[in-house]
């Protein structure tokens, strides 16, 4: 039988092989993006306190309404917006299913969607599988910064929705009040879809803060943003999170989430509608997190490696280049194979695969694992 593919590309993904290739060397894995530790004891115990309440059955197509009336007070003190929850919120299988959900819903037959690359995996095909044609704007690095007046250039009557993630997975960056006000100009007085991937919205340094499209007025009427239980809580495997957008957009994401997942288990959304009622375990987050990265890059000073500092998410940066001249692809797993650590090549997330000799890191570890990893690493 003869199958045409939907797909331009049917490769195992490069977390899937790298995870598999340290597994098999027994090797620390720093590639793919979870932590080695659990989710607060308090969220585990209501947990078991849901399911001893008997709450098995299905939840809510839209979400369970405490769960949805306690995000609303979230995003309205940290970002000074008033989200509806009857109609603008909507609990998710994960933010790679709002992602995929909001792409298919909104995205037709011929148009075109604006990605910024390095870009997460899944956007790419999310659209094809929608119809759509995915438009790159490639940030250079080492600082991946955003020309809009570049940006500008490349958007056309096609032009039906553009992608930003901030803070960004993979290179650490984050997108600052003047990149939120200058995309807000652009898009003003066109039929633009802005999809904002927010999952990492608690994870910025250095005291700076996270600029949500929730924070403006013009983009907000226009967007949907994406949120993760997972990466906030320690709990990716769980794969709960959110989207919200205005109640027009919210429609059609809900015509398409009903026949896909219709709803999300439902005992771990009333463990999260209790737990988030204590905004310090959020709140805390980008300090726990940037305790972590700190140390990490004080571990890297003993290496050959070179970092790019990461201003936001769990990931680190590092230049390899007076280490190898290697590809990264066969380098990372050439660290993995020989010198027991993993890692995630940046080429990947490129279209064209191009060569920067950069390669990710995730220091949501234990401290004992950075420190067992950084002595492999100076031996390099």
């Amino acid at each position: 039988m003869q199958i045409t593919s939907k797909l331009s590309s049917s490769q195992t993904t490069i977390f899937t092989e790298m995870s598999a290739l340290a597994t098999q060397h027994q090797a620390l894995n720093l590639g793919q993006g979870f932590p080695d530790y659990d989710p607060p004891s308090a969220l585990l115990d209501l947990v078991k306190d849901a399911i001893d309440d008997h709450k098995h059955q299905y939840a809510p197509m839209a979400g369970v309404m405490g769960l949805r009336e306690i995000i609303t007070q979230k995003v309205l003190h940290a970002y000074g917006q008033y989200i509806n929850p009857t109609s603008e919120i909507t609990i998710t299988a994960g933010a790679t299913q709002a992602i995929f959900t909001a792409i298919t819903a909104l995205v037709h037959l011929g148009d075109e969607v604006i990605i910024f690359e390095p870009a997460y995996d899944s956007y790419r095909p999310s659209i094809e599988l929608a119809g759509g044609k995915a438009v790159v704007y490639t940030m250079e690095a080492p600082d991946f910064k955003i020309n809009w007046s570049l940006l500008s250039a490349i958007i056309s009557p096609k032009t039906k929705m553009i992608i930003i993630n901030t803070p960004h997975n993979p290179t650490g960056t984050i997108l600052k009040a003047d990149d939120l006000i200058q995309l807000s100009h652009i898009v003003k007085d066109t039929d633009i879809i802005i999809l904002s991937d927010e999952v990492y919205e608690h994870l910025v340094y250095d005291g700076q803060p996270h600029e949500s499209v929730l924070k403006y007025p013009e983009l907000y009427q226009r967007s949907i943003s994406v949120f993760s239980f997972g990466k906030t809580y320690h709990c990716t495997g769980w794969k709960v999170g959110y989207c919200i957008a205005p109640e027009y957009l919210m429609n059609e994401i809900r015509k398409v989430h009903q026949w896909n997942v219709f709803s999300v288990n439902s005992f771990v959304q009333y463990a999260l509608a209790t737990f988030m009622k204590d905004e310090q375990q959020y709140l805390s987050l980008s300090q726990f997190y940037q305790h972590k990265r700190d140390f990490f890059l004080e571990i890297l000073k003993t290496t050959r490696l070179r970092p790019i500092k990461s201003d936001g998410t769990f990931f680190q940066l590092c230049d390899y280049s007076e280490i190898s001249d290697l590809d990264d692809i066969a380098f990372a797993k050439e660290m993995t194979v020989k010198h027991g650590v993993a890692c995630i090549p940046i080429s990947v997330f490129y279209s064209d695969n191009r060569q920067d000799k950069l390669i990710r890191f995730c220091f949501a570890k234990t401290e004992n694992l950075l420190s067992k990893a950084g002595l492999l690493l100076s031996k390099m």
